[in-house]
């Protein structure tokens, strides 16, 4: 199976198994930078959307958002809930294989929130495609567990992570960036469980200057 198949396989029986109503409230992390870092709303692309938490908030807001996964089933359920909320004209599901194809097109915010995988696929590659896919004046936001929460994949693994400065070097972006923030926050998380732990993340949110 190539690893295309791998990461549909994998994320079809991830979201197969949760309740279709975990990953549906916005991560706070990204409501706050959003609230922040932009004046108005536009256009929004949202890889690894999962259940559309994110994506659905940002269009009850204004945003035009295309959000993107690789499983069908979570497509399927963001589509429900955007129409549940009363905005599926501004909600595009759009299943890619980030590693296979990419959205056409520049977007005024672009955002991978916990884009991470236990499938092997080329994620800084990813990410600077994101990059690129970011209009001029618009923001790209990455935001990436540094901690190993109770509930993840890796529990029980010596994970080193890294720092958010080298995951802003990483994204090799040249010129043409300002970096509005590059930190690591604890916050505390709610599991699929409905466990709690305290995490950290790192935290990156830059512009790209006009």
């Amino acid at each position: 199976m190539t690893n295309a198949g791998k990461s549909a396989t994998f994320w079809e029986n991830h979201y197969s198994r949760l309740d279709d109503q975990w990953g549906t409230r916005p991560n706070a992390v990204l409501k706050d930078l959003v609230t922040a870092l932009t004046t108005a709303p536009g256009t929004a692309l949202d890889l690894g959307c999962g259940h559309g938490g994110d994506a659905i908030w940002l269009a009850t807001h204004g945003w035009d958002v295309t959000a993107v996964d690789v499983a069908q089933t979570a497509l399927d359920r963001v589509a429900a809930g955007a129409r549940a909320t009363g905005v599926s004209d501004r909600v595009h599901p759009a299943r890619h294989d980030l590693a296979e194809s990419f959205p056409e097109g520049q977007f005024d915010l672009v955002s991978a929130a916990y884009f991470h995988t236990p499938v092997d696929i080329p994620r800084a590659l990813v990410l600077h495609r994101a990059a690129q896919a970011v209009a001029p004046g618009g923001l790209l936001i990455v935001v990436e567990h540094a901690s190993v929460a109770p509930w993840s994949w890796q529990a029980g693994q010596d994970v080193r992570f890294p720092t958010p400065a080298e995951s802003l070097a990483a994204l090799h972006l040249g010129d043409g960036w300002q970096t509005e923030r590059c930190h690591a926050p604890q916050r505390t998380a709610t599991g699929p469980q409905g466990q709690i732990a305290t995490v950290t993340d790192n935290v990156l949110a830059l512009r790209r200057t006009p």
